[in-house]
């Protein structure tokens, strides 16, 4: 049994050598390793292929606003994968360029920083951009657009009342007196370091459209990205309105404490960002600042 254990611990330290080893400027960042080590798994699995053509089948959502009656569908495309890159949004640029010209998406930077290419992907929120293709060609990959929101066309979605709702948290610094030197506001180490975790986002909407509180409550909760970045500005020691911050959040209880912890968001950031754990951090900042009367009372109107 102790040689059993042995060999087992032995095991997860060599694995967790060998990523630090392969991918040592994404340590510190687990959705990047896991992304990382899919696309060499992939990678090997295509070459050990006894295939000419190692075909895969995508299945893409299809809608279009200039055929309105017509009900959404999944359109399949087969790929060769030998002959395209690792990332599914290289899938999405080959069917447009040499397929269908017609297929709609968002795409930009290619490199996990806009945010642009989110969409679900095998039933998960992910960008295109970081989400490596499956090398098993047995079964075809779906692609659909995010959920529980407006469908523009095809993959792209309505995000203006998400946007809206980033824009009314005024994601910007706001201060009450130039800084002292009158050139910058200057931060120490600890201070900067707190703000990691959470200015990494890139506002793809994936932990917003992942979340079932925002799916009931998309007018009133302000879901998760808007509120990781209202955060972002709370706990950033050179911003000088975190009362007036924490007030425009919860003059409405739906705006902050809609959010039931159910954690959907932390799991399918990217980013590898902990959008639940900072809106828990967000309540206990406004629970702490208020009198213990006034608490009670509040507490009794959100939650009936």
């Amino acid at each position: 049994m102790l040689r059993n254990i042995y060999r087992r611990v032995g095991d997860i330290i060599s694995k967790i050598e060998s990523k630090n080893r392969d991918f040592p400027t994404l340590k510190g960042h687990p959705a990047a390793q896991q992304h990382a080590e899919e696309i060499v798994g992939s990678h090997h699995m295509l070459k050990r292929s006894n295939e000419n053509n190692p075909t895969k089948e995508f299945k893409i959502y299809r809608w279009s606003p200039d055929h309105p009656n017509q009900k959404p569908f999944l359109q399949s495309y087969f790929v060769d994968l030998s002959k395209c890159g690792p990332m599914v949004l290289d899938v999405l640029q080959k069917i447009k360029a040499e397929e269908d010209s017609s297929l709609s998406y968002r795409r930009s930077c290619r490199e996990g920083i806009c945010g642009s290419c989110a969409m679900n992907i095998d039933g998960t929120n992910t960008v295109a951009c970081l989400k490596p293709i499956s090398a098993d060609t047995r079964t075809a990959t779906v692609i659909t657009p995010l959920p529980h929101m407006y469908v523009i066309k095809d993959l792209v979605v309505d995000l203006t009342n998400f946007y809206q709702q980033y824009k009314s948290i005024e994601p910007w610094l706001k201060t009450k007196r130039p800084p002292p030197n009158g050139r910058e506001y200057r931060q120490s180490i600890a201070e900067r370091k707190r703000l990691d975790g959470l200015y990494e986002c890139i506002l793809c909407a994936c932990c917003t459209t992942s979340c079932p509180s925002y799916w009931w409550n998309p007018e009133e909760f302000h879901g998760p990205a808007a509120l990781l970045h209202a955060y972002r500005w709370i706990t950033d020691s050179r911003d000088e309105f975190t009362e007036e911050r924490l007030q425009a959040l919860t003059e409405d209880h739906t705006r902050l404490y809609r959010c039931r912890t159910i954690k959907n968001c932390t799991v399918t950031c990217p980013k590898s960002l902990d959008p639940a754990n900072a809106i828990h951090k967000m309540k206990t900042k406004h629970l702490l600042s208020r009198p213990m009367e006034k608490t009670e009372e509040e507490d009794a109107k959100a939650f009936g």
